[in-house]
């Protein structure tokens, strides 16, 4: 959510939502920021990837590695969408209803 706020101008759209899906809570965070190109897709969730330098500010590049771990410690997926540069994001994650 942190990413989704920082990246998207003043203006643009963050949506959050959750649903039960066959046995899993399906959570995403859609933005309409700067988005991410389809060649980075993979590497935001590497530790100290950032797709683009110019945009990243300070920020560590561990924030997505991190929440990777978690996801899939307790049993769930992580993913992110994007249709490339201006045309927002959307990273979704489910985990096992307990």
């Amino acid at each position: 959510m942190h990413n989704a706020v920082k990246f998207t101008p003043a203006g643009g759209n963050v949506r959050l939502s959750a649903a039960r899906d066959d046995g899993r809570v399906v959570f995403s965070v859609s933005d309409t920021g700067v988005g991410i190109e389809r060649k980075d897709l993979e590497r935001v969730f590497e530790r100290f990837y950032k797709a683009d330098r110019s945009r990243s500010g300070g920020g560590t590049g561990l924030g997505l590695a991190i929440a990777k771990h978690i996801v899939q410690a307790h049993g769930g997926d992580i993913e992110a969408r994007s249709d490339g540069a201006g045309r927002g994001t959307t990273f979704r994650f489910t985990l096992p209803v307990a």
